[in-house]
């Protein structure tokens, strides 16, 4: 038990005295959308603290559980098939928390909720790529609104885990591999959906960059390497988003489960960082009862899917006991109110019906977001955009006929307008609770809505031969390429499925101009590459990702998309942990069908996976080796082009960078400018993305763009002095227009300074 948590608790009768008072100012100004101040987040914990104290022992009890719906023996007549529901205490005003995945859209996995549907937004990649933060408050406002009208008061979003391992098959839920752009992305995204007045999680925390194995994995990796990469991801989304709770991961972290981790959730997260909300499990992460409660777990979520009831009876026993204090679990529901408190929920209940959406509304912001986020990769001979007035134009592949590629696993949305393909899985972990799902948006319509005069033909892709004679004497050909990633299963490969790399091949060697339209959920393998004169990467593009890719192919939206992730040039330049014993542990799988129930299936297979880049994720190891990627991490064409010019760098305590940026082409444009930092004495120098900004400029404009550098991004963590600590000495300082793009060079004098962790 950490003293600190003790001196909260023991402080509660004196808190509340007057814990009420305020509650009423409080409630009127977040009512009027205004900004949390000082007093307000004296007024959140005092009432908290004060409800906390009020419970009695068995509904403290009651509260620090949660049920999951589609397997629950226990139906109370509010409970509807859903992520997760625990029981309120309405004596009180507690509310029942009723739980709901996901980041990209009030998930219905393979339709527990018959007819209900929802707006389905872009993989979390998409939004990385647009380098807007603006957009991602927005697009967790409306999501998080949706939430809301559906009885929702807690949003499962937040998804800030690293792309370390480009085979992951989550990848496509979280948002890249640079700690900077995922904590300020993933904090905008947390501040919009608890703009509703609902609660946001942030997960999965930590070191959790992959599917395989991923219940029973030990990462292991060095406190230094972890606190400048996947944790400073979280610490900035969680300054940035407050959000009311924290999810725990399923895997090990250097021998502890993170979800009974003492130094990650009470050292790190609540005692350096300061976090006041409630750390929940993931569903089935839970291993003991007294080790977990004092190394800091909260919550135990889904119980149904854990072996046992770890929460219930024996939390119960040991806190009658003695073995857990009565302090501890006070102070348990004492953080889960804060989150419910903080967020405005206690005031602004959600409705006990459904009330009405406006869907064409939100379907907007998905669509702005799948435009935003798509990112131009090649365009030669200015194939792209599209003349409107061709006259033969064949699309191929993918079921653009039709629609657009989702994600699968617990973050799948059944989107406004249906499946029009569905495909149920046969085997694998992800089996009983994801299937390969199109969302109605379908590319061809669109096109030949943008071609009125062109006639548009499809071909399915399957056959190369006959999709390059249909391509051959059109004016243009677009292929559609896929690759389906889900939660519960890593990718086998980066290739592209189903003999596509072949149809890619046999199209371009038929039609000089040709388009590639990628929809995958990370980094894929061009063999084909330099055949094509166009690719779009377009993610999963969402409900309206049809209408946002013709966009950009015909000219109607520039592209201005930027990648979050580096691409490989082949599969041996990205580091991925060798797992001993997964070869043979696949083929007993293969034998059996193994698939468990929601991907969760019983391992005796514990392997110790060490993270050997340490804290040069991505495109910090690719220039730290001299290696050469397909694309870098930060790279993105534009239908116009930008010049970069009158670099100017403060340094001394504070870095800062300015330079303007003009638009020197015939049409408006948008344009993220990055600022590098070569930084780093503790594991040798890296560079590190210290800042950005996205800018939309008319033909002709300059702006001046000023960017103060976070200290933490460059600097060493101490782990012997506990502490942050940039080191005096002179800093390379670049603006790019990628990572290890210079385009203006320059140098900062910085001094030497401390900075609490």
């Amino acid at each position: 038990m950490k003293l600190s948590t003790l001196a909260q608790v023991a402080a509660t009768a004196a808190i509340l005295i007057g814990a009420s008072a305020d509650a009423g100012q409080t409630q009127a100004r977040r009512a009027a959308g205004g900004p949390q101040v000082q007093g307000e987040a004296q007024d959140d914990d005092a009432r908290a603290a004060a409800l906390a104290a009020k419970m009695t022992r068995e509904e403290q009890l009651r509260y620090v559980f949660g049920y999951f719906p589609p397997m629950s023996k226990d139906r109370p007549a509010d409970m509807i098939p859903s992520a997760g529901y625990v029981p309120g205490v309405p004596r009180l005003g507690i509310p029942t928390l009723r739980e709901s995945d996901a980041s990209l859209g009030v998930a219905n996995q393979i339709e527990q909720r018959k007819g209900d549907v929802a707006t389905a937004l872009p993989a979390s990649l998409a939004l990385a790529a647009s380098f807007d933060p603006e957009l991602a408050y927005r697009g967790g406002a409306m999501i998080g609104s949706e939430a809301r009208a559906k009885t929702f008061n807690v949003l499962l979003a937040g998804g800030v885990n690293l792309t370390r391992d480009p085979w992951g098959g989550r990848t496509f839920e979280y948002l890249g591999e640079d700690p900077l752009l995922s904590g300020i992305m993933a904090g905008e995204s947390i501040r919009g959906v608890q703009s509703n007045h609902i609660v946001s999680t942030v997960k999965h925390y930590a070191l959790n960059p992959q599917e395989t194995l991923r219940t029973t994995t030990d990462a292991r990796i060095d406190e230094a390497a972890l606190r400048e990469s996947d944790l400073l991801a979280f610490e900035i989304a969680i300054e940035r988003g407050r959000p009311g709770s924290v999810m725990c991961s399923y895997n090990k972290v250097d021998g502890d489960w993170a979800c009974e981790n003492d130094r990650l959730l009470n050292h790190i997260l609540k005692d350096d960082w300061g976090y006041k909300g409630w750390v929940m499990s993931d569903w089935g992460a839970v291993h003991s009862t007294v080790k977990a409660v004092k190394a800091g777990l909260d919550q135990q979520s889904g119980r149904e899917l854990d072996k046992e009831m770890f929460f219930g009876k024996a939390l119960a026993d040991a806190t009658t006991a003695g073995t857990i204090p009565a302090a501890r679990l006070e102070d348990m529901n004492r953080r889960i109110l804060w989150g419910v408190v903080s967020t405005g929920l206690i005031d602004h209940p959600v409705p006990t019906d459904a009330q009405p959406i406006d869907y064409a509304a939100h379907a907007r912001v998905a669509q702005e977001i799948a435009e935003k986020g798509s990112v131009l990769l090649k365009n030669d001979r200015g194939v792209l955009p599209l003349a409107r007035t061709a006259k033969r134009i064949v699309v191929i592949g993918a079921h653009a006929d039709v629609g657009v590629l989702s994600g699968g696993g617990s973050s799948q949305v059944r989107s406004v307008g249906g499946a029009p393909v569905e495909i149920p899985l046969t085997e694998g972990a992800a089996a009983s609770f994801a299937r390969v799902t199109w969302h109605a948006s379908s590319p061809l319509a669109a096109i030949r809505a943008l071609a009125p005069g062109a006639a548009v033909t499809f071909v399915d892709g399957r056959d190369p031969a006959a999709a390059a004679a249909a391509a051959r004497d059109a004016d243009v050909a677009i292929v559609f390429g896929w690759q389906w990633r889900t939660e519960a299963q890593d990718v086998e490969t980066l290739s592209l499925p189903d003999n596509q790399d072949a149809t890619i091949a046999a199209v371009a060697a038929a039609n000089p101009r040709t388009a590639v339209v990628l929809e995958t959920g990370g980094p894929v393998l061009m063999p084909w590459l330099a055949q094509v004169p166009a690719v779009l990467q377009a993610w999963y593009p969402g409900q309206r990702g049809g209408e946002a890719i013709a966009n950009i192919l015909f000219g109607a939206v520039n592209p201005s998309g930027k990648l979050p992730m580096t691409f490989p040039a082949d599969p041996t330049q990205a580091p991925r942990a060798v797992i001993p014993g997964l070869a043979a542990m696949r083929a007993v799988d293969a034998a059996k069908k193994a698939g468990g129930t929601y991907g969760m299936i019983e391992r005796d297979l514990s392997p110790a996976i060490a993270y050997s880049e340490g804290a040069a994720v991505g495109y910090r190891s690719y220039l730290k080796r001299g290696t050469k990627p397909l694309f870098p991490f930060g790279y993105g064409l534009s239908y116009t082009d930008f010049r970069y010019a009158d670099l100017r760098i403060e340094g001394g305590q504070q870095l800062r960078v300015s330079f303007t940026v003009t638009n020197t082409g015939r049409v408006s444009g948008a344009d993220s400018p990055q600022v590098y930092v070569t930084a780093g004495k503790r594991d040798g120098a890296t560079v590190r993305l210290a800042g950005f900004e996205r800018v939309t400029l008319a033909p002709g404009e300059t702006r001046r763009v000023s960017v103060t550098v976070d200290p933490r991004v460059i600097a060493d963590f101490d782990v012997a002095g506990h502490r942050w600590r940039v080191a005096a000495g002179r800093y390379p300082v670049a603006v790019g227009r990628f990572a290890g793009d210079r385009t203006l060079a320059g140098e900062a004098t910085l001094a030497d300074r401390q900075i609490k962790p």
